[in-house]
């Protein structure tokens, strides 16, 4: 994972960053700590976060962040949800590409976490994961874009 910070803002305080990602293929990523780290590397004690997925096959998820059998469950709901051999018209990417659109669907791809005192303030078990809805790697983006005091 690579964090890059873009630009702060001159009105109030912002400060935008994208956080570069290669997945391993279909699967959940975690990256609530390197977007703690770059919240808190802004100084902006009081805010809300947005995290914008810059991909139509790969969404943003708040789950839970202590059983990873919850993160299997989610894959398998999604196998459920979105199989392969629905007789899709849209392949011409792969057998993969079209339920990976529809997972996104499902999932979205932007999420608004409020910040205080310079930590997300999410709950005990939340964690921030990158969805990742193709079965081979890719690159992801996910860009950060906080606006506080």
């Amino acid at each position: 994972m690579r964090i890059e910070t873009v630009s702060e803002g001159a009105i109030g305080r912002q400060s935008s960053g994208r956080l570069s990602l290669d997945t391993r293929g279909q699967g959940l990523t975690e990256l609530t700590d390197a977007v703690a780290e770059w919240v808190a590397g802004t100084g902006i004690r009081t805010g809300l976060l947005t995290a914008f997925c810059r991909h139509t096959s790969a969404s943003l998820l708040i789950q839970e962040n202590a059983d990873p059998d919850v993160r299997r469950d989610l894959m398998t709901a999604f196998d459920r949800l979105a199989p392969r051999t629905a007789g899709y018209v849209h392949t011409a990417e792969g057998p993969d590409d079209m339920p990976a659109h529809i997972r996104t669907m499902l999932s979205g791809v932007s999420l608004s976490i409020p910040v205080t005192e310079g930590r997300m303030n999410l709950g005990t078990w939340q964690g921030i994961y990158l969805a990742e809805h193709r079965d081979r790697a890719h690159r992801r983006d996910v860009i950060l874009h906080l606006i506080g005091a």
